[in-house]
């Protein structure tokens, strides 16, 4: 599952498209408060590069950075919090939300977390490195991903999804080796800062059972309007 916990199946991943989009248009809006030119803002290029990788309507896009930057005379009130807690069976997660109600979210939270438990801030986040997360896949045949993270600044890299890799770079130099990748033969396809664990727990120590009851608590918290993105202990 890695650090960033992905809804599996097909019906799942076309159910979360529009989910996608919405994440997306939040994150572009709390971007363009610091200027609707991404050339400018470094963080709304990235959001907005994603946005389009993953074919968001430009209408939806345009609207996001206008609103975002106040560009509409409507107001954008979005609070950045993290929930850290355990899922079932001591199994180690951080939940990033962005929400304009914090009285609404806080407790569906903890409704959300009565299965496993809710902790304090400091609680879980110990046990996890602050990173960036660059997926991206080989623009050409020769690209080579050890020397790609190499070149281009990267900490680490592993193997994501369907041929994907996954390069980690320290949290102030997202940008960069953004920007550097493509020069190496890898196409972008997504970046942002998430958490990495730092002692994940191998799912295979976990009975199929508990796996499932760790899997249903993801599944439900992910579904949350509020839920940007759940890090989560496990290897794999």
């Amino acid at each position: 599952m890695g650090a960033q916990w992905k809804a599996k199946g097909k019906a799942q991943a076309a159910d979360a498209r529009g989910k996608l989009f919405g994440r997306l248009a939040k994150d572009i809006m709390v971007a363009a408060r610091n200027g609707a030119d991404p050339a400018s803002n470094s963080r709304l290029r990235l959001v907005v590069e994603q946005a389009r990788k993953v074919s968001m309507p430009k209408e939806t896009l345009d609207r996001a950075i206008k609103k975002g930057a106040g560009l509409t005379g409507e107001a954008v009130n979005f609070e950045h919090v993290i929930y850290e807690g355990f899922a079932p069976h001591q199994v180690p997660v951080m939940v990033e939300c962005l929400t304009d109600n914090l009285k609404r979210t806080a407790p569906e939270m903890r409704v959300l977390f009565r299965s496993g438990q809710l902790g304090t801030s400091g609680s879980v986040s110990w046990d996890f490195n602050h990173v960036g997360l660059i997926e991206a896949e080989p623009a050409r045949p020769d690209a080579d991903a050890e020397v790609a993270a190499i070149e281009a600044g990267a900490q680490d890299f592993e193997p994501g999804e369907d041929g994907t890799t996954i390069f980690i770079t320290d949290a102030t130099d997202l940008d960069i080796v953004s920007r550097a990748l493509p020069a190496q033969g890898f196409t972008v396809l997504s970046a942002k800062l998430g958490y990495k664990p730092k002692n994940p727990i191998d799912p295979a120590s976990l009975a199929p059972e508990k796996l499932e009851e760790v899997e249903a608590f993801l599944a439900a918290i992910d579904a949350h309007d509020d839920v940007q993105n759940v890090f989560v202990g496990l290897a794999g």
